[in-house]
């Protein structure tokens, strides 16, 4: 049997350098990327993790007029502080090559201002020119006119107006942030100019090029397909709402002055820049690129030593990861793979590009119950939070507290209690416990618990170190971070218990005895889990795992160590002279409420609740599905027809194929939306929505009454 090597690639969405990273930042993706990272390595696969700052497109020229400064300015000072608060977090970006060698990977922090970087973008924008895949457009945009005629073409984040299909009236010029939804400029309501509101505001034609995003709707559906049973409910959720939707040409070029020159030898592109969503996501490619450029001189294969991370080679297993909060989804399961879908177009078959594996997205840890936000100031800042508060401390909260199927909250009173009555109180007491405990028995300069030592006496609890890793194992595989740093504390609190039942302490001084030398075992055995621990939490908090390594005495680093490793239970016991230090300090929390003050309460502005009048605008209704068919245009939908009262009926399009036949829907009461606005999807009008409910494991039910009633009837 001939063992693949396993190339696994991290890639973090790249945040924009318009300020200081905050906690939202790190909850959603750069920790679970990093953590992923390091259990990577820890598994023996070849790593390679690419991210870096987002630096052009209109957050940053809006920062830069607000402070009169040049948008270069602010992204060199966000980029520098944001690398640095990520190294303080314990993140493995400054790793450039792997300490194993550079055949092994590294990582690299890169920025898309970076020259080598806008060079690749227009490469990739020429080939897809070459292949057809961008075609010139004209469509509206928004501008200013100002008293002279001077026209100032706005970018969609300089627009705010209210959604045509939620009624958010702070949606963006192209996207809602609050129901995901895109459309073009002129279906806007009520625009304003964010930043003169007081202007005259108008839609005129301009000339773009757009990539035929269309043309990869078939290919993107079967990709869909093959992911749905890795993908968490929130991605499949959101990708099949843009399949659903169909796909269009989406423009690739602006009206901007900050950005990367578009290619082409023309004037007619002169004022115009590669638009920000299209080179940004190329950043995890060029990354790639550039750092083999710039690190893998010593790598066999060079420059080309990239190929080994984004090509599929016999011999060679890949494996392709993105972390982003659940905002970017769409831009990684559809925009990119069908980017890369374009570019394979132009290469050979043996020199395709990866596809994504898994998207691994969060949703958002909230603040106080209001959302964090960079332009509102409102926020957790990390490279504050890092001059006060130990890192590890946060990189265990924000794991334990990860948003992983819902939104999570950060309070500085839940933060408090778990790191002092988890982390501290279970964790961090077991291991000082058996440090300090040893440390009283004496010693030459070996571990006096050597003569104590007999694992065949506990085997049972060895057994359950074991049951803990394979569980944090495969909790792993699937970026189940929580729940894989749950089953890692277990293996403490099960230390805990099995030394309060050994009661070492009552035996330290005592004469030899057959209960003094069983309970010193048990304290041996619980040295050892502590070497485990120290493996197993190097991921998740590296700065504690390498004071615990080096208290026991182990040399090297514990984040050199395979995981596999941690269950080696016949190693010598190795000693430390030194007197152990607690891993942790305990937490004040009105110490800590008094120096966050400001953002110690809720934020009112933007709670996560909804107004109880807003819920009632809600319709809805009881009504009978009488007649279902296949959707003309659209392999997954359904057109199903509601008897929704006495002679009346209306058409709603359904994304239900997978889930139910034909059969089975008809003749089903059923729960609709009957107030939302009518929209086409896929050509046909759809007159409301149906209510179902999805499973984490993607299983849908519709939801339906449970004895007989009027179609029609109102529902609360």
């Amino acid at each position: 049997m001939v063992v693949q090597m396993e190339y696994t690639t991290i890639f973090m969405a790249w945040p924009y350098a318009n300020g200081p990273l905050h906690l939202g930042h790190v909850a959603g993706n750069s920790l679970p990327a990093d953590i992923q990272y390091k259990y990577e390595r820890a598994r023996g696969r070849r790593v390679l993790m690419c991210s870096g700052s987002d630096e052009h497109g209109t957050p940053i020229t809006v920062t830069a007029e607000e402070q009169g400064i040049s948008p270069q300015a602010v992204v060199d000072e966000f980029h520098n502080i944001n690398s640095r608060a990520l190294e303080d977090l314990g993140c493995s970006w400054t790793n450039n090559i792997d300490s194993r060698g550079v055949e092994f990977g590294g990582a690299l922090y890169n920025r898309t201002t970076d020259e080598r970087h806008k060079e690749i973008v227009q490469d990739v924008f020429l080939d897809l020119l070459s292949e057809g895949l961008l075609q010139k457009q004209t469509m509206q945009q928004y501008c200013e006119v100002n008293d002279s005629g001077v026209v100032k073409f706005l970018p969609d984040r300089y627009v705010l107006g209210t959604c045509p299909i939620c009624g958010n009236e702070d949606a963006r010029g192209d996207q809602c942030d609050s129901c995901g939804s895109t459309y073009e400029a002129h279906e806007l309501k009520n625009p304003r100019s964010k930043s003169n509101p007081n202007a005259q505001i108008e839609i005129r034609d301009t000339e773009h090029l757009f990539y035929q995003l269309n043309e990869f709707q078939k290919e993107l559906e079967i990709h869909s397909s093959n992911r749905q049973q890795i993908w968490k409910p929130n991605v499949r959720a959101m990708t099949r709402n843009w399949l659903n939707m169909g796909l269009r040409p989406r423009a690739v070029t602006r009206d901007l002055e900050w950005g990367i020159d578009v290619p082409i030898k023309d004037s007619e592109w002169s004022n115009k820049r590669v638009y920000v969503w299209f080179e940004a996501v190329q950043g995890y490619y060029t990354c790639a690129k550039i750092w083999s450029e710039r690190f893998a001189s010593n790598h066999p294969d060079g420059e080309s030593a990239w190929e080994n991370w984004w090509i599929d080679k016999p011999g060679q297993s890949l494996k392709h990861i993105y972390f982003m909060g659940k905002d970017n989804i769409p831009f990684h399961t559809i925009i990119w793979p069908a980017i890369l879908m374009g570019l394979n177009r132009t290469r050979d078959q043996n020199e395709l590009l990866h596809l994504e594996d898994n998207v691994a997205a969060n949703e958002y840890l909230m603040l106080q119950g209001g959302q964090f936000s960079k332009s509102r100031k409102h926020g957790v800042w990390l490279p504050a939070f890092l001059e006060r508060y130990d890192p590890d401390s946060l990189r265990y909260y924000l794991t334990i507290n990860m948003p992983e199927g819902h939104d999570t909250d950060f309070r500085w009173e839940d933060y408090v209690e778990r790191v002092n009555n988890e982390l501290i109180g279970n964790y961090g007491n077991f291991v000082h416990r058996v440090l300090t405990l040893a440390k009283r028995l004496e010693s030459d300069t070996s571990n006096p618990l050597i003569e104590f030592d007999n694992s065949e006496n506990h085997q049972e609890f060895y057994d359950n170190i074991r049951m803990c890793f394979q569980s944090a194992i495969d909790s792993m595989e699937r970026q189940r971070f929580k729940e894989a740093l749950r089953h890692i504390m277990n293996i403490a609190q099960s230390g805990n218990s099995y030394l309060q039942h050994a009661e070492p302490w009552s035996y330290l001084n005592n004469e030899d005895s057959e209960q003094r030398i069983n309970s010193l075992s048990s304290l041996s055995a619980c040295w050892r889990a502590c070497r485990s621990l120290a493996i197993l939490t190097a991921p998740f908090m590296p700065f504690q795992a390498e004071k615990l390594w080096t208290s026991l005495g182990e040399s090297g680093q514990a984040a050199d160590q395979l995981w596999e490793s941690a269950l080696e239970f016949d190693k010598p016991l190795n000693w430390s002279a030194k007197q152990p230090k607690a891993l942790f300090s305990k937490l004040d929390l009105d110490e800590i409420l008094k120096n966050e003050a400001d953002i110690a309460s809720p934020d009112t502005q933007e709670a996560s609740y909804i107004e109880f009048e807003d819920f009632m605008k809600v319709e809805m209704k009881t009504g009978k599905i009488i007649n279902v068919e296949n959707h003309p245009n659209a392999d997954k939908l359904y057109v199903v027809t509601i008897e929704d009262g006495p002679d009346s009926t209306r058409t709603v399009c359904a994304g239900l194929k997978s889930h139910y036949s034909v059969d089975e829907l008809v003749g089903k009461s059923v729960v609709f939306v009957a107030n939302l606005k009518p929209r086409k999807l896929r050509g046909i009008m759809s007159e409301g929505m149906m209510l179902a409910a999805e499973d984490s494991e993607g299983k849908v039910t519709l939801l339906t009454t449970d004895s007989d009633i009027g179609a029609g009837s109102g529902v609360r």
